[in-house]
């Protein structure tokens, strides 16, 4: 290798010229995930295929001090994969083989671009499933999922990711090969594998999951509560839980949402209702009906008009997917959304739900919901075109407003989306000084140069001064 051998040159020995994008054209797509409002290229992007081509061109990023990140599918919602001061961004797009299924040891192990939706199918022949089921299972892959601790519809009652993840090989930032946990549970010593789980990059770069799987229900029952108003419904989600029924999964869709996803999956839904309720109810067929018939009567004592129940797994079918593809809807109501993720208490649901309305009508914004309900996760999706730069001060300022809320009634700025660059300036309103500091300091134990998805997670003043080298962009 010849001393003026640039980093491009190197990083195609290591991944083959059909391995990496340079051109400014292919990089755009790259410049951004799901929060389009902040975007920046990366200088180039590889695709490795093992373990051992993340070592070597974490090794070739460190040794050009150039910063460096893992991306996924890039359906992340909090700019986790943005490329803020450019550098090598790796993407584990093709990392994508199930290595094995143990149904007798209820694990899976998994390479980090394996799609979540995949990981279901291959199950299913097998009678079990991966049970955290973010909405974009069918883009979203398991290495995103374990970045950021991703939730679901169905992860109520289940848990979510860190609660189904047992063992990650990742490659650390100095290029070192770590593993914790493993295919045997409850290991003695510190809980790594949780620490690394929804630590968005920073500590490093899954190369490959060990997650738990579980046995499939015996039986559903899922029923569809429909509301004149969002007040009546989230009402009847304390109601449920305060009964002691814990639901597979209650997600709420309002009058706005419901427009996008009837006219794209017409389902059936009553466009003229304020709100309606995803219920179901999951386990042992014996008891099931009982649950169900409660439910059915906690809805009606909190006015439903109509519960509706799935008759036939292809009913229960279509009516998840037009839950699960509601924001892919959301494209019927206007050019660009942006979409948060606050956390309340369940009690709280109504009061935030009208603290939204009461900013989208003070921002002149659209405002639609659908969240996940029954754990308090909202995700207000804010209507607007990112091409008018008023209409996005008014959507960042409203965002601002509503996540201060969620912190004023004791809840989060996030449930599953992580923080990114997005909710940065959020952190000390969360933590004290102090705790951030310990965060930084447990970051620089596996990420000392903050190389590694540099500018994530934590303000770099004020109440948290980060210490980092200065790196520079990619020589081309």
């Amino acid at each position: 290798m010849t001393a003026v051998m640039t980093l491009l040159d190197r990083l195609k020995q290591v991944v083959g010229p059909e391995g990496m994008l340079s051109s400014p054209s292919e990089l755009v797509v790259y410049e951004c995930d799901g929060y389009t409002i902040e975007k920046n290229k990366p200088d180039v992007v590889v695709f490795p295929t093992s373990t051992e081509q993340i070592v070597r061109i974490v090794r070739i990023c460190n040794e050009a001090n150039v910063p460096f990140l893992p991306r996924g599918a890039g359906t992340s919602l909090a700019g986790g994969c943005l490329p803020v001061g450019g550098g090598v961004m790796i993407s584990l797009t093709r990392m994508k083989r199930i290595l094995e299924v143990n149904s007798r040891d209820r694990y899976a192990v998994v390479e980090p671009g394996v799609v979540n939706l995949w990981l279901q199918n291959h199950l299913k022949p097998h009678g079990y499933h991966y049970a955290p089921d973010p909405s974009s299972q069918g883009a979203c892959t398991i290495g995103g999922n374990v970045a950021t601790n991703s939730g679901g519809p169905h992860t109520l009652k289940y848990g979510v990711t860190v609660n189904h993840v047992i063992g990650v090989e990742f490659v650390m930032p100095d290029g070192q090969v770590a593993t914790t946990g493993g295919p045997i549970e409850d290991r003695p010593g510190y809980d790594l594998t949780g620490v690394i789980v929804g630590s968005e990059g920073t500590f490093g770069i899954a190369s490959r999951t060990w997650v738990r799987i579980t046995r499939n229900p015996e039986a559903f029952r899922t029923l569809l509560g429909v509301f004149e108003s969002i007040d009546d419904a989230t009402n009847t989600i304390s109601d449920i839980i305060g009964a002691g029924i814990i639901p597979g999964a209650l997600e709420l869709l309002d009058k706005l949402i419901l427009k996008a996803v009837e006219e794209a999956f017409k389902f059936g839904f009553p466009l003229d209702a304020g709100a309606v309720l995803i219920m179901e109810v999951d386990g042992l067929e014996a008891g099931l009906d009982k649950d169900a018939e409660r439910i059915e009567a906690i809805a009606k004592k909190n006015n439903a008009r109509e519960v509706r129940r799935a008759n036939t797994e292809a009913e229960r079918l279509l009516l998840w997917k037009s839950r699960k593809q509601a924001f892919g809807a959301v494209g019927r109501l206007a050019p660009s959304y942006c979409t948060q993720d606050g956390v309340v208490p369940r009690t709280k649901l109504p009061h935030i739900l009208r603290v939204i309305q009461n900013i989208g009508r003070k921002y002149d914004l659209r405002i639609a919901n659908v969240f996940h309900a029954g754990d308090g996760n909202i995700h207000p999706i804010l209507l607007f075109d990112e091409r008018d730069p008023a209409q996005v001060k008014r959507v960042m300022d409203a965002s601002r407003e509503i996540l201060d809320e969620c912190i004023a009634c004791g809840g989060s700025v996030t449930g599953e989306h992580g923080i990114g660059v997005e909710k940065i300036d959020f952190m000390p309103k969360l933590f004290t000084p102090d705790d951030l500091s310990m965060m930084v300091r447990l970051r620089s134990a596996f990420n000392p140069e903050n190389r590694c998805s540099p500018a994530k997670m934590f303000p770099t003043a004020g109440a948290c001064i980060e210490a980092a080298g200065p790196a520079r962009r990619a020589a081309m």
